[in-house]
């Protein structure tokens, strides 16, 4: 028997939990932190390092308090963040300013920018981050702030990911040089990939700008898989903490990489990391480039296999946000949804309220809702969101499987489908294939597996899944509800690749009200009892 303690940085909170080798979760608790935003700055979004290493502090003595647990019997130490959520520092490893956090779309110029002269230059790393540089990575947001921060840049001497900062500073590492890197983190969001020697080459990036002169080498570090130690806890946080000192810290990652690791993921699977945003994960032992996905990186999920990473950038946002025009909150929005139909509303609702991080990596596309009439309500919309989000799951599905990405079974994790049939039984529906929802929480399992696997406790992660991971609960197809769902997603395609493309060709989208009101007739003289029994 062992115990460790599984970080978990969420957008407004961090969560601790001590897991045991042998009887699993044995407790959690959490503490919140500010999120900076600007009402007459949408884009910005903003957050203290002081702040989350405080929170981290309060729920881990929390959760020590809270299980009784001795200290002593912790063994190791593991966290994932957020991402790309990036912090400038000083040669000492002081934040010159606070995370750009991952939800941060301030960068858009320079994502166009890197990604134009990339195309130019046939760097082969846009082709491995799907062809399209993301305003939410890290060169974009890094050139950004150099640009816009002139008085500061003289004191600049790396930009770190949030997971490789609360790594640094929880082991007392104070020189850029000793900096363990994700590969994980740096691999999805900065062109990282050993297949040309790291980062992209200094020439590249100093004619992309001259602040950038110089950068790969502040850049350097220890770029390893979370199967490697970053460090170990030091004197001063593990008073901070609670815990004891030495004890072994993993090179962190993303939240997603880590939570699909916790879900059970083994290759085959597509995990939906379902939250504020949806993070899609798998992995592969060989995997081709895949046009629109952003992250084709070997070790960043499992140090065995190649990773890939997708997704939507708003799911839980968005349905926070239709709650919140209507004066309302989404759980209580949420009251009869069970009773809905599948396409009975007559809305098309597309999931680009926060921009399209996949397939079409565009941020300047903005939420749009096809088929309103007067009689249309809040929740009504609330369900063609969901069902939008499953639409936009489907499209990235197809894209991944055109190109060699096995997707044999579907994994719901995150924390709404924990709480939320319907969005589960939707996307089993408009997928068509079983969706697996482990029954209980997994947000925290990944970074206890990895703690377990670097202490030496299991000797893989398999052996830690096989272990630690929870049953799922099953949610199955109805054939009549694929067969609707098919005509939707048909009128869905067309809509979101002819509308969302500035390049897309002229075409018909003339059909598309009227078939929606076709298929809500239909809906409305089939009941989900018929539709269930189908």
């Amino acid at each position: 028997m062992a115990i460790v303690a599984g970080v978990d940085f969420g957008t407004l909170s961090v969560r601790v939990t001590l897991l045991d080798s042998v009887a699993g979760r044995l407790g959690t608790a959490s503490a919140a932190y500010p999120l900076q935003r600007r009402r007459e700055d949408p884009d910005f979004a903003t957050q203290s390092h002081a702040d989350h290493m405080r929170a981290l502090a309060e729920a881990t003595r929390a959760v020590l308090s809270e299980t009784a647990i001795d200290p002593r019997e912790v063994v190791a130490i593991a966290l994932d963040t957020t991402g790309s959520s990036v912090i400038p520092v000083d040669i000492q490893l002081r934040p010159l300013d606070d995370y750009m956090l991952w939800c941060d779309h301030r960068a858009h110029l320079e994502a166009q920018q890197i990604t134009a002269l990339a195309h130019a230059e046939n760097l082969e790393a846009i082709d491995w981050c799907g062809g399209v540089y993301s305003h939410e990575w890290g060169f974009a947001k890094l050139l950004y702030w150099l640009r816009h921060n002139p008085a500061k840049r003289a004191q600049f001497a790396t930009a770190l990911e949030h997971c490789d900062m609360v790594a640094a500073t929880l082991a007392g590492i104070t020189s850029p040089a000793d900096v363990p890197r994700s590969i994980c983190a740096m691999g999805h969001k900065w062109m990282w990939n050993p297949r040309w020697d790291g980062l992209p080459p200094q020439s590249f990036l100093s004619k992309l700008d001259p602040l950038l002169d110089g950068v790969r080498d502040k850049l350097a570090g220890r770029y390893a898989t979370s199967d490697v130690i970053a460090g170990h806890l030091s004197e001063q946080w593990a008073a901070e903490l609670g815990l004891p000192a030495g004890i072994p810290i993993p090179v962190g990652a993303f939240d997603a990489h880590w939570d699909a690791i916790g879900a059970g993921c083994r290759e085959g699977d597509v995990v939906n990391v379902v939250g504020t945003s949806t993070c899609i994960i798998a992995m592969a032992h060989t995997a081709e480039l895949v046009p629109g996905v952003c992250g084709v990186v070997p070790g960043s999920v499992h140090p065995a296999f190649t990773g890939i990473e997708a997704g939507l950038s708003a799911t839980g946002d968005i349905f926070e946000a239709i709650a919140r025009r209507a004066a309302t909150d989404v759980k209580s929005l949420s009251v009869g949804l069970d009773a809905y139909a599948p396409g009975q509303t007559g809305l098309l609702r597309l999931s680009w309220d926060n921009g399209d991080r996949t397939v079409l990596v565009n941020p300047e596309l903005g939420g749009v809702t096809l088929g309103w009439n007067l009689l249309h309500t809040a929740q009504d919309e609330l369900f063609a969101a969901i069902e939008g989000t499953a639409f936009h799951t489907r499209i990235i599905l197809e894209r991944m499987a055109e190109h060699g990405v096995p997707v044999e079974r579907v994994i719901n994790a995150g924390g709404i489908p924990q709480h939320n049939a319907v969005l589960n039984q939707v996307y089993a529906d408009v997928l068509n294939k079983p969706v697996l929802v482990p029954d209980g929480m997994p947000t925290s399992l990944g970074s206890g597996i990895f703690g377990l696997v670097v202490a030496g406790v299991f000797a893989s992660i398999e052996e830690a899944q096989s272990k630690l991971c929870l049953p799922y609960k099953t949610f199955t197809p109805r054939p009549a509800a694929v067969a609707r769902y098919d005509k939707l997603f048909a009128l869905y395609r067309s809509v979101y690749f002819n509308l969302g493309q500035p390049s897309s060709n002229a075409s018909s989208l003339g059909e598309v009200l009227p078939a929606l009101r076709r298929i809500a007739t239909e809906a409305r003289t089939t009941t989900n009892l018929e539709i269930a029994s189908s």
